[in-house]
């Protein structure tokens, strides 16, 4: 009997898992509440796959096998609550990609900050150590459209504690869990602890041949850990002490050690500069180290990696004032690392949909860095009320363009202005992408 399979959402996590689907022989069908992007249908039709958009009809789903769920959907959606009322298994597109995954291998990455900047650095150094890999998963193409249309030796795959929630046997060789700080609260009932719960997900099925490489100056974790113990091999990272077994940061220098092996870099020669960076880059050498990469070739994808667009990427220097899109930081925690890498003044754009964000944490960089605060969002006064007595100039705009101009004029030489809004971007761009090419766009018309 062909298995009925629903996909719910036909974005580019829900049309990679229908094309799998499809090529696996099940009778698929792809329904959206809102309006799937053209490029998508345009898959859909490709492959006959039926969909539907702007609705969804109950009686069609309700008679699926199973439903693969996008991860931008929540669980207390009413449908998904029919759904599970009724039996329907519910899974999420990164396991139903690992069913069909073959004897390939996976690292996985997960973290509140830091995810796609390691996961492509990891990527990097596999493939500079020759690894035939894919990076996929929250980055680039989703990890069901890679294992249908174009499968690998190894998947290097970023994944989000949505698209944990709803695993039930998928397992990474080698996890790496980067931080957790509050983000997301909104889809965790407000409840921290659902989110870290989620989080640690990425562990859940790992036997002892598998390795959990994990930060241990982040205390969310260390305290985890300590109440829930590891079935998988740990490889800790720091900056605090040196380890035994792990990565560690020590006057500049970066050690690495792994069973017998040792490696050691300079971190000034990290092609990707600040703090923040140099725990990422601890994380992508020992994920790099564990799957076999040469200590070499390590170095020399660390010295030239470039960094991801959106993420603390510079965009033009005009008149002696720098902008910079870091568009990407979508949480509080992410905006702190930006602002804590800073070296001159800043004119600082924040703003957009805030989920649930504490700004406290921010407040001692902002006093020290920041000498003039542009909101761009629908809704500024959480920000207004948490900066409002210590920034002296706070501007509200609502577009990328007004921001930029309204930065710009605040501005002097030796200035920087920084895009890194510390919220998501919904209620005036499609997404964090778009986002950060209106912030370029604007700055390029100055």
């Amino acid at each position: 009997m062909v298995k009925k399979t629903v996909i719910l959402g036909g974005g580019e996590s829900g049309t990679g898992a229908a094309i799998l689907c499809r090529k696996q022989g099940m009778e698929v069908f792809v329904s959206d509440g809102g309006k799937i992007p053209e490029r998508y249908k345009n898959e859909l039709k490709q492959y006959d796959i039926a969909f539907e958009e702007e609705k969804h009809s109950a009686e069609k789903i309700l008679n699926a096998d199973e439903v693969v769920k996008s991860p931008g959907i929540p669980e207390k959606n009413e449908l998904v609550q029919k759904i599970k009322a009724k039996g329907i298994k519910v899974i999420s597109e990164i396991e139903l990609a690992y069913r069909y995954k073959g004897g390939s291998k996976i690292i996985a990455i997960t973290g509140s900050n830091g995810k796609s900047t390691t996961t492509a650095l990891t990527g990097h150094i596999c493939k500079t150590g020759g690894m035939d890999c894919a990076v996929a998963g929250n980055i680039g193409y989703s990890f069901a459209r890679q294992v249908a249309l174009d499968p690998k030796p190894l998947y290097v795959v970023e994944v989000s504690s949505f698209q944990l929630d709803d695993i039930e046997n998928f397992n990474a060789d080698i996890a790496v869990l980067l931080n957790i700080t509050e983000d997301h609260l909104d889809r965790y009932e407000y409840r921290f602890e659902n989110y870290i719960r989620s989080k640690f997900n990425i562990i859940k099925n790992q036997t002892r041949n598998d390795y959990f490489i994990y930060c241990a100056d982040d205390p969310v974790i260390t305290k985890h850990l300590e109440i829930h113990p590891l079935l998988s091999n740990p490889l800790p990272f720091t900056m605090q002490y040196e380890l035994p077994k792990g990565a560690y940061v020590s006057e500049n220098n970066m050690t690495i050690h792994l069973d017998n092996e040792e490696f050691v870099m300079s971190v000034l020669d990290f092609a990707i500069k600040g703090k923040h960076n140099q725990y990422n880059t601890m994380a992508a050498g020992l994920a790099g180290m564990t799957i076999g990469i040469r200590k070499e070739k390590i170095r020399e994808a660390v010295e030239h990696f470039e960094s991801l667009e959106h993420r603390m990427e510079k965009v033009l220097t005009i008149r002696g004032v720098e902008f910079i899109n870091d568009s990407k930081a979508t949480n509080v925690n992410s905006t702190w690392y930006a602002l804590e890498s800073m070296t001159h003044p800043v004119i600082l754009i924040l703003g957009g949909i805030d989920k649930g964000n504490d700004y406290s944490s921010m407040l001692e960089l902002v006093k020290e860095k920041v000498k003039a605060i542009v909101c761009m969002g629908l809704d500024n006064r959480k920000i207004h009320e948490a900066f409002g007595r210590h920034v002296e100039v706070m501007v509200n705009t609502s577009s990328a363009k007004e921001a930029v101009h309204a930065a710009f004029h605040l501005a002097n030489q030796g200035d920087v202005v920084l895009l890194s809004p510390a919220c998501s971007s919904f209620d005036l761009f499609k997404n964090f992408e778009d986002r950060g090419r209106q912030f370029k766009e604007a700055v390029r018309e100055l």
